[in-house]
């Protein structure tokens, strides 16, 4: 029987060639586009047990860039479920740490202006390079990506129904004045057996070649806050999508 080929990896950049670049990030300056794909669970999918979040993160060629790991306890996933707090590593080819993502937990009503969700992204880990942070909004989700320093740079929103049905949900990125759109966060259809029955996610995401780096990888950030956010389904249980921030 023929062995399934093991996903090869992205060739590591010249590093000497790039300045002002995290160590570890040099890939992101080569790509304008990043597809997340979450690693399905056995375990999970057959019992609705909640397992730690596993992603690999690939170029459009298919080419592995980075391999991300949910860190949390058996306890806040199976009694917060999508609402937890987590860490998440973010490794290279050689498993180094080169990315670093906290979420607090924060309460998930629309009510609370003052409690909104947050993901701050590290690279190298303690080292705080951006931040996403959700925008008061009760009809469409609306998020600020925003630099190490705390100001705006770009703005995120998504549609008024999240529900993913047969098609591509897409989150608009935009220019911090949301003028000019420069990209999007697309949770794409996996077809309607692993819709249905697992909770396991493919996502694309796509910005300009010349976008710096640092802001690059916090919208790699923003990619698995949405996810948890909107479609990570506590027990794998489907057809609870609700509009806008009803999540």
């Amino acid at each position: 029987m023929q062995q399934p080929q093991a996903v090869p990896w992205m060739a590591q950049p010249q590093v000497g060639q790039i300045s002002n670049c995290p160590p570890g990030l040099e890939y992101l300056t080569m790509i304008d586009q990043l597809l997340v794909h979450q690693q399905m669970e056995i375990l999970e999918a057959f019992t609705g047990f909640e397992t730690a979040n596993k992603y690999e993160v690939k170029n459009s060629m298919g080419q592995r860039v980075y391999f991300a790991a949910e860190q949390s306890d058996c306890c806040s996933r199976n009694c917060c479920g999508p609402c937890r707090a987590f860490d998440m590593k973010i490794m290279d080819n050689t498993g180094n740490k080169v990315l670093h993502l906290n979420r607090p937990l924060r309460c998930t009503s629309c009510w609370f202006p003052c409690c909104m969700q947050t993901m701050e992204v590290s690279s190298p880990p303690g080292t705080v390079i951006g931040s996403v942070e959700q925008d008061w909004s009760i009809f469409v989700p609306k998020f600020s990506i925003k630099n190490a320093a705390g100001d705006t740079v770009l703005k995120i929103s998504g549609p008024f129904c999240t529900c993913s049905c047969c098609g591509d949900v897409e989150f608009h990125v935009t220019s911090a004045d949301g003028d000019h759109q420069v990209g999007k966060i697309s949770k794409q259809w996996s077809g309607l057996l692993k819709e249905t029955f697992t909770d396991s996610d493919n996502f694309g995401i796509t910005f300009p070649m010349d976008l710096d780096v640092n802001v690059k990888a916090t919208l790699l950030g923003a990619c698995f806050l949405i996810d948890f956010m909107f479609f990570e389904q506590q027990g794998n249980q489907k057809g609870q999508d609700r509009p806008g921030m009803w999540n």
